[in-house]
Formats: C-alpha cells, sequence, structure tokens
C-alpha cells in the first residue's frame, strides 16, 4: 500500500510526480538520455506589493447601497465595475524558481524494466531501469531537515557521465558557477518583486567533476548526488550564502545522513494516520488501475491509496516557516498560470486545509495562520479605504503580499468581503483540534479585527443585518422581470460565515476573559443575522429573495456552507433543513454540477454530513473518473485543457475522513457515511474535536472496536448508528468505547 507508479517516463504534467519539503519542490518527469525537472519555491512571485486599492470606492459606497435596495442591479453592478475594482485589477502571479536539465551519455539501447515510483511511505520517487547490462537507479526528495532537493543517481555494471543546467527559460539574469562544483542561475521578479537564485552542486564517489560556462559536467561516475537549493530574498538578504549553507551542509553529512533524516521528518507526520480499505491487489502502473477502477469501480484499496495521497500532498506542500499550499501546492510551470496559481479565498484556499486538523497534521496548518497576519495590515487599510471601516477585510484572492483589495473585474466574485472571515474561522477549528491557548492570544487580534470590519459595514435592513454590497461566489441569479443580476445584499453564505466568525469570537472572547463593546456589540448582531431560508424547489436559499438561477448546476454551493464545512445545519439538530440541503444538492446535480474536482469533494463532504454514504461514494468516483490526472493529482476544466489544482485531492481527503467519523462540540458519529463498497476496514490516528485520537475497525458494514486515546481530560459523546455512550477520560487515558 502507497506505492504509485509508472512503466514510462512523464511526456506531460498529467504523469509528474510531485515532492516538496513546503517551501521547495519539484515535479519529477523522469528520462532515460535527457531528462527535466521543474523546481518551485513558495515565494518566488513575479512583482512586489501594489497598493491597488481605488480612491472611488468609498465615496460610491453609498450610491451602490441605494441602487441595490432599489432593485437597480445592472447600474449597481456598473458603478462597483468602475469605482470598487482593484487599480491595477489583479495581484501578483506565482512563478517556477528553475528548470533543471540533465543529458546522460552514454544511455543508448534497448531499455527493459522501467518503473517510476512515488512512494507514499517514503515520501520519495525513485526511477530504475535496465539498460545494455546496467541497472540505473535513480533517487528523488525533498528535505525539510536540509531544506534542499536531492536526487542521486547510481549506475549499477557500468558508470555514468552526464552534464545538468539549470535556467528559467528567459526570465532569469545570471548564471554560471559559485565553485567547480556548483551551478546556479538568480535574478530578480520585477520592480519591487524578490530576488531569487537557484543553484546545484554535485558530489560524486568516483569520476570528476567540472563546470563549463553554466553547465555542470560529471563523467565516469559510479554514483552522482545532486544537491538543489532555491532561496529568495522573501526569507533570506544574502540568497548566495543561504544557499551555499544548505549545500555545505548536505554535502558534508552526505546523501544517506539526508535520506535518513528526511524519511524520519516525514514518516512522523504521514505515520500518523494509518487507513485499510481491502487488500492490495494486482501490482500494476498507476494509469492502467485508474482504467480498471472505471472500468469495474474504484475500490477501498483505491480509496485508501487517494486518501494518504491527500495527506502527502499537504505535508509536501505546507510546513512550518512556509507559505500556504496555493491553488497549485507548490506544483507550478507556467510563467502566467492558471488563475496566476493565487490563494483563492473564496474556498479553495480554505478547502486546501479542511483535513489538516482530523488527519493529524495541524503543524501543516500553521503557514495559513502565519499568511492571515502577513494580509492583516493590507486588510485594515482596505476596509478603512474602500468602506471607511474598522478592523480587516479581504476579498476573494490573495497573494505573496496579503494583499487585500478586489481582484479581477468579475462581478460574480471581486466584491465578495468574506475572504478574510472565512479564514479566520480556522483560528477557532485549529483550537478546537489543538486546546492552544496561547495560539489563541497570537490570533486574537486579527479575528477581532474581522469582526470589528462588519461592526460597521453591515447595514440595517428590515429589521435585520446584512452585507451590502456583496456576491455569492461565483454564481448569477435572475430577477422576476428577466433581468440577471449578481450584485447582492446579505447572499446566504455571508450569514453564515458571519455567523460562524461572531460565535467564534465570543467563544475565543470568553476564554481569554475578554469582555468589552465589540463583544456585547457580536452578540447583538447575532440577534438580527437572518436565519437560513428553504426557497419554492425545497433547497437552501442562495440569496435573501428566492431567486431563480442562471446556472442551476453551478460549480459553487455556497449556500450549504453551512451544513459542511460549518455544522449549522445537522441531520439531527436541523432535520428540516438537512432535507433542504438534499433539495439542493439534487438540484445541482440534475443540472449537472460537480463538474470541478474541487466541486466533486465539496459535494462528498456535503452528503457525508448528510449520511448518505452512497451518494458519496458516487460522487466520489465521479472525483476520480472525470476529474483526476494519471498521477491523482486533481483536475480544473480550461478553455484549452485543465490544469492540476491541490483543493480537489484535499477536499476529498478531508471529505473521506467525514465519512469514516464526524466530531464537533457536540459529540462523536462513527462511520456515519460508510458505502456498501467499504464494509471492511481499519483506521487509526483520526483526531477529533478536543483532540483525543482514534482508533476503529469495522466489518460488514459494523463497528467491530473503537479506542479512544486523550492527552486532557475529556467527556465525550461517541454515536454509532443508533447507539450511543457516554466515556469519559483522564489526562493520557486510552478508553475502549466498543
Amino acid at each position: 500500500m502507497g506505492m504509485l507508479w509508472f512503466n514510462e517516463p512523464a511526456k506531460s504534467q498529467e504523469k509528474v510526480w510531485p515532492i516538496g519539503n513546503g517551501r521547495l519542490g519539484a515535479m519529477v518527469y523522469g528520462g532515460i538520455g535527457k531528462e527535466k525537472l521543474c523546481l518551485n519555491q513558495d515565494s518566488v512571485w513575479y512583482g512586489g506589493f501594489i497598493d491597488r486599492i481605488n480612491p472611488d470606492a468609498r465615496p460610491s459606497l453609498e450610491k451602490v447601497r441605494g441602487l441595490i435596495r432599489e432593485g437597480k442591479i445592472p447600474e449597481a453592478e456598473r458603478l462597483m465595475k468602475y469605482a470598487f475594482s482593484g487599480t491595477p485589477q489583479s495581484e501578483r502571479p506565482y512563478q517556477p524558481l528553475a528548470f533543471a536539465e540533465f543529458t546522460f551519455y552514454g544511455l543508448e539501447g534497448d531499455v527493459t524494466d522501467y518503473r517510476r515510483e512515488l512512494s507514499l511511505a517514503d515520501g520519495m520517487v525513485t526511477e530504475e531501469f535496465r539498460l545494455s547490462g546496467r541497472t540505473i537507479h535513480k533517487e528523488y526528495l525533498a528535505s525539510c531537515p536540509h531544506g534542499i532537493l536531492a536526487v542521486q543517481i547510481r549506475a549499477e555494471g557500468g558508470r555514468i557521465s552526464m552534464d545538468a543546467l539549470l535556467h528559467r527559460k528567459r526570465f532569469y539574469d545570471h548564471a554560471g558557477k559559485l565553485d567547480d562544483r556548483t551551478i546556479y542561475i538568480d535574478g530578480k521578479l520585477g520592480e519591487g518583486g524578490v530576488s531569487f537564485l537557484a543553484a546545484m552542486r554535485a558530489q560524486t564517489d568516483t569520476g570528476t567533476v567540472r563546470t563549463i560556462g553554466e553547465h555542470l559536467i560529471i563523467e565516469e561516475a559510479e554514483e552522482i548526488t545532486l544537491y538543489i537549493s532555491g532561496e529568495t530574498s522573501f526569507y533570506e538578504k544574502d540568497r548566495e550564502r543561504a544557499a551555499k549553507e544548505k549545500l555545505d551542509k548536505a554535502c558534508a553529512d552526505g546523501y544517506e545522513e539526508v535520506r535518513k533524516r528526511h524519511v524520519e521528518d516525514y514518516r512522523e507526520l504521514y505515520e500518523r494516520v494509518t487507513l485499510d480499505l481491502g487488500e492490495e491487489g494486482e501490482d500494476m502502473p498507476i494509469n492502467r488501475r485508474m482504467e480498471v477502477c472505471r472500468e469495474r469501480g474504484f475500490d477501498g484499496v483505491f480509496g485508501a491509496l487517494y486518501f494518504q495521497y491527500g495527506r502527502y500532498l499537504l505535508i509536501s506542500s505546507s510546513r512550518p516557516g512556509s507559505l500556504p499550499a496555493n491553488l497549485q501546492g507548490i506544483w507550478n510551470e507556467e510563467m502566467l498560470p492558471p488563475w496566476d496559481s493565487k490563494f483563492t479565498i473564496n474556498i479553495n484556499t480554505e478547502m486546501n486545509y479542511w483535513p489538516a486538523e482530523s488527519c493529524g497534521l495541524p503543524e501543516c496548518h500553521q503557514p495559513l495562520f502565519d499568511h492571515l497576519l502577513r494580509m492583516w495590515e493590507n486588510g485594515k487599510k482596505t476596509a478603512e479605504r474602500m468602506y471607511g471601516c474598522r478592523g480587516f477585510v479581504a476579498h476573494h484572492n490573495t497573494d505573496l503580499w496579503g494583499d487585500c483589495a478586489p481582484q479581477d473585474i468579475y462581478i460574480p466574485a471581486s466584491y465578495w468581503v468574506m475572504g478574510g472571515a472565512w479564514l479566520c474561522t480556522h483560528i477557532r477549528t485549529h483550537y478546537l483540534y489543538t486546546q492552544d491557548v496561547d495560539f489563541l492570544r497570537r490570533m486574537y487580534p486579527v479575528l477581532k479585527d474581522a469582526v470589528l470590519f462588519f461592526h460597521d459595514y453591515l447595514t440595517e435592513e428590515d429589521g435585520g443585518l446584512l452585507t451590502n454590497p456583496s456576491v455569492s461566489p461565483e454564481n448569477t441569479y435572475i430577477m422576476p422581470d428577466g433581468v440577471q443580476g449578481q450584485i447582492c445584499m446579505g447572499a446566504a453564505m455571508d450569514m453564515q460565515i458571519l455567523r460562524d466568525l461572531l460565535d467564534g469570537y465570543l467563544e475565543i472572547s470568553e476564554i481569554l476573559g475578554v469582555r468589552d463593546e465589540a463583544v456585547e456589540r457580536s452578540r447583538e448582531i447575532l440577534q438580527k443575522l437572518p436565519e437560513i431560508k428553504i426557497g419554492k424547489h425545497g433547497q437552501i436559499m442562495e440569496w435573501q429573495e428566492d431567486y431563480e438561477e442562471a446556472e442551476p448546476g453551478h460549480r459553487h454551493i455556497s449556500q450549504l456552507y453551512a451544513l459542511y464545512p460549518s455544522c449549522q445545519i445537522s441531520v439531527d439538530r436541523t432535520p428540516a433543513l438537512a432535507e433542504a440541503a438534499k433539495a439542493t444538492l439534487k438540484r445541482r446535480l440534475h443540472y449537472g454540477g460537480g463538474h470541478t474536482g474541487w466541486s466533486c469533494a465539496w459535494i462528498v463532504g456535503l452528503y457525508a454530513r448528510l449520511r448518505e454514504g452512497e451518494e458519496a461514494a458516487s460522487t466520489l468516483d465521479k472525483l476520480w473518473s472525470q476529474s483526476t490526472f494519471p498521477n491523482l493529482m486533481d483536475t480544473h476544466p480550461l478553455l484549452n485543457g485543465y490544469a492540476f489544482q491541490i483543493d480537489g485531492n484535499l477536499g476529498a481527503t478531508a471529505a473521506i475522513t467525514e465519512m469514516m467519523v464526524q466530531s464537533d462540540e457536540s459529540g462523536i458519529r462513527l462511520l456515519p457515511a460508510l458505502p456498501k463498497r467499504w464494509s471492511e476496514g481499519k483506521v487509526s490516528g483520526l483526531v477529533l474535536c478536543g483532540g483525543a485520537k482514534l482508533a476503529m475497525a469495522w466489518k460488514q458494514g459494523r463497528l467491530t472496536s473503537c479506542r479512544i486515546r486523550s492527552e486532557r481530560a475529556a467527556e465525550l459523546t461517541v454515536a454509532c448508528g443508533e447507539e450511543t455512550r457516554q466515556v469519559s477520560l483522564r489526562p493520557g487515558q486510552e478508553a475502549e468505547v466498543w
């Protein structure tokens, strides 16, 4: 379990294997005579910070609000297009660090026994083949302890000669050697942008190493190790010194030590959770396995593999001290990638972190909070200068610099004011799982500012409080006269996120002993927020009015935020709303919803919360068969093909967890959405709300054992089917619940 492989080198991104240490990553293509690695470093973004706040926003705010109240939506949207769009309209794009190209000499002849595999157990890629009596073996890893990438190449029964080159297409300034065995490229990423340096050093046991021009040349070696470092001025003022220090350390320790420490570091995270949903079948390439699954149905073995692949991607793209995982994690090889490979915060970035806590990776959540603090000052300026409000606001995208002004001139998305608020709900989530009060103290100021913005921004409408203006991401409604619109007041998702934000703020204020005017005002606001409404189709209403939709099968299902990832809608506590959520999903899917990978993953989680195991499994089948590359990376459709987006992978891992166990402050539910195809299995290490850890097994769809361990005293309510049990745990105690 956990070995994914191809029987040929990759000819496109659809078959590359990703490796990463949070900050530094690579896409491994493999190859016989020639080979390419695409290298990424998380802070390589083009350009510096731009103050993009439109000076005409604040003077136009009340005019826009008035037009919305009067039902003059096209006029309001036209004015917002001019006055509220960022100037310029776009934030900064994420870009590759460099490309490493290897040319091997003397590797002619017929290749046999080719295998290029990713080991989820070790976090490493290997490539092996036989050629002319020699076995060529390569290993690729991204070491977090050493902060470098490493490639080792061995020839059993012969020697290797090769050259290596670093380049960045035409987008770099200098290239050459740092010393006789190290080459580099460097440059600056536009006006005000960071400076970068990529360096590669060769270490061999035999043969010779030299540099000529910008090439690294190795001749007649039995074993070659290449170490690659990538540094930027975002992290290091002296990039060359930092790169050399890491390369020196790796060379001094040697490859075996680098490999050993990488595996130990990676396994400490990865092995926290194990999942078994069936016995391993025939060993076959992953693309062939997917073909077989499409023919016969996706089994539990594939489900467990995909679950752990998501955990692998999160470990590899988000570590303490790195930036958060962006739309592509850290794996992008386009200078102008789809959607700039930014942090899209109207669901995609949040979805990246849905599995972090329950799947035992709270450290991997930390970069999101670090970046939220990075956004904070910009968000305060945006709140004051655009809206005349106190506090902190962010719209639907942010970038390396924590830009919070609206992105694009795209009415259905650009003018949404809930991005920062949604990110701030993760503060409470992290605390619920870790019980870390010091973390709350660190994050409380930004949380309070997110709340203060809405104290000032909400407007009184018919006795209630609503956001005005806003949108429901990224959907369009049809008014009774047939006019289409996107700008609105009080979209359902706004109100649901705001309820979570205020509830979390009040709870955290109580924990920290804060009692002030802001706390009291937040309580008052909660009483004036509109309740979730059911519409004429029996569905959860997306807007305050029961409009028809221009695209009933829209990829966003924003009105069901309250069901998942929130817990405001519950089968047990709000059965009528749960039935309306089912109707919402049925309608969305009837009209073609779930046609992107991340949307499919969200729907799996929604069905899991509704305890519809077969529907959840059916949607997983759709995700795997329609929105997954052969290397298991999630896809998003483009006009001219498909792009990788990491959110579908990570959202699906979280959703599979929800199918097995759900926990919140009200209790724990075991096997709430188990499909028939997963009738037998076992899982250990999943984390419950409060920090306890779970191990359980089941046969024929029925729970056979369950043990829970907590490092803190805990009073738990545990349900499975119709049976509920109360569990009391002392610190460090493990209890057999079933």
